[in-house]
């Protein structure tokens, strides 16, 4: 098996030496082609307007100037286009993609990429600053994403599907196990803006992350990460909702 790993957070990203330790479980056919700088937030954008630069780390590894699905595109119709990979594995993202994070998540977008050019492709996400602020387990990813990519595989799944995978904020030990789970929704507001003034008196601006907690049903990804589960959440690129379709087509006049 041929495994490509990419990542939003950066080509010497912590998170992608941990999903090369999982990818290392199911192959040593691993192929790297990653941002050269953390690329976190960008959702699916695509480089248009400006040249790309691709660096040879050596290795089989490539540094892109570019968004993670500008790596996932160079490595698919470049880098590895006479020997296309079996699977692509993005993450591990170093915080959680869950609720409407998801939509904006580099690390989903390049799995979505890889899903939309017929290439399974798993999201993995290690969520953190739930039991305190920074706290992070990479261990929890490195041995419950064995777990759950394994799992994956050996199921299956559809093929216009993306697994969303998002490991607990805990030990790997207090892990409580691996649920199937929906997009959850916040009812607090999570992302915000923070305006600062710099030595000339001129103000700027950081959009940031409070980290506050919900009170989410069962079933949803939130809920599972809040109770040290691992979360499944099968994504899919088509957003039609479809109650609202169809409740539209019966009443739009004629």
């Amino acid at each position: 098996m041929r495994i490509l790993i990419t990542n939003d957070d950066g080509i010497h990203a912590t998170g992608l030496e941990v999903l090369h330790t999982i990818a290392r479980e199911f192959s040593t056919d691993i192929w790297t082609v990653a941002p050269e700088i953390e690329q976190s937030g960008k959702s699916r954008a695509v480089t248009l307007t400006e040249p790309l630069r691709v660096r040879d780390a050596g290795g089989n590894q490539w540094g892109v100037t570019g968004t993670p699905t500008d790596c996932v595109l160079i490595a698919l119709r470049k880098l590895m286009r006479d020997s296309p990979p079996d699977l692509i594995l993005s993450g591990v993202n170093n915080g959680q993609n869950i609720a409407g994070d998801t939509s904006m998540s580099g690390t989903v977008a390049a799995a979505l990429m890889g899903t939309a050019n017929g290439v399974p492709s798993i999201a993995l996400s290690q969520s953190k600053n739930f039991r305190a602020p920074g706290s992070l387990d990479w261990g929890t990813a490195s041995e419950w994403g064995i777990k759950t990519v394994r799992q994956l595989l050996e199921i299956g799944w559809p093929t216009p599907v993306t697994p969303n995978v998002n490991f607990p904020d805990c030990p790997p030990e207090n892990v409580a196990g691996i649920q199937m789970t929906r997009q959850g929704e916040r009812t607090e507001l999570v992302i915000d803006t923070h305006t600062r003034h710099d030595l000339r008196g001129k103000d700027y601006v950081w959009i940031a992350y409070n980290g506050k907690m919900s009170n989410p049903p069962e079933g949803t990804d939130l809920h599972a990460i809040y109770n040290n589960y691992v979360s499944v959440t099968p994504l899919h690129v088509d957003l039609t909702h479809r109650p609202c379709l169809r409740m539209l087509e019966e009443k739009w006049p004629s």
